[in-house]
């Protein structure tokens, strides 16, 4: 099973890959326009962000509600074998398009990974263990082989398994509530009994979810974008990743999964 420390984004391992490959939209996300193929212009020489420390205040929120799942040193150091886009130029187009192959590799492989790490999920732990081994396998292909990869392939096999752990984990709860891929963005949920509620995909964009019990729901692409989660309790939640800790709003009272770090903006 592999590290959460692999599956964790490291900077310092990677070539600035989101800087640089993606593009940036002027928004409340991004304060300039950048198009993919063009480093961002606060990106240093050697590859880090110049106002890392300063990013909201500078207009790049989007940047700090990132995630690549630690694709980008994936990718730097394993598909390329270490050989940066400035380096070897003649790279950069397939590396630029293997880093959301393998970011939406590496997504999965943080779900299972998870999935795999609960005791509801012991019934189907040889069947997560299988489709690990075989995400893996295909995250240490060369790029030629990482860029034949059919994502939305990958997903659909690993669906089922994802589908299987929230009723495991949910199950017990009683009535639950099935919000999944619900029209929630700016909804007044504040205190709200959320517990073992299937959410997936659901647009929570700037709902007031303050002090709401959200113990055991499935959040999976749940968009929590300026979702005010102050005091709201997310533990034993599953598949709650920090990009949508970060893009919420939270204070010292939010309870987090054990995996997730408090962000520093709240």
């Amino acid at each position: 099973m592999p590290d959460r420390h692999t599956l964790t984004a490291d900077c310092t391992s990677c070539f600035a890959l989101c800087c640089v490959a993606l593009t940036f939209t002027r928004s409340a996300d991004f304060a300039i326009d950048k198009r993919a193929g063009d480093p961002c212009p606060n990106l240093r020489p050697d590859d880090l962000c110049g106002i890392h420390d300063r990013l909201r205040p500078k207009g790049f929120a989007g940047c700090t509600g990132y995630d690549c799942f630690g694709a980008g040193q994936q990718v730097s150091q394993v598909t390329f074998a270490g050989r940066s886009w400035r380096d070897a130029p003649e790279t950069r187009d397939r590396m630029f398009a293997a880093l959301p192959v393998m970011r939406h590799l590496h997504e999965l492989l943080w779900y299972l990974t998870e999935a795999r790490s609960l005791a509801a999920t012991r019934e189907i732990h040889a069947e997560l263990d299988a489709a690990i081994a075989d995400l893996e396998q295909a995250t240490a292909g060369d790029a030629d082989a990482v860029l034949a990869i059919d994502v939305d392939a990958r997903r659909a096999q690993a669906n089922p398994l994802l589908t299987r752990t929230s009723e495991l984990v949910r199950a017990g709860a009683g009535r639950k509530k099935d919000r999944r891929g619900a029209d929630l963005m700016g909804a007044k949920l504040a205190g709200a009994d959320l517990r073992a509620a299937n959410l997936r995909g659901a647009y929570l964009i700037a709902a007031d979810l303050r002090g709401a019990d959200l113990r055991r729901a499935d959040l999976i692409g749940a968009d929590l974008r300026d979702a005010d989660v102050r005091g709201a309790d997310f533990t034993d939640s599953i598949f709650l990743t920090q990009s949508q800790v970060n893009a919420a709003r939270g204070d010292h009272a939010t309870k987090l999964p054990q995996r997730l770090a408090r962000p520093s903006h709240w």
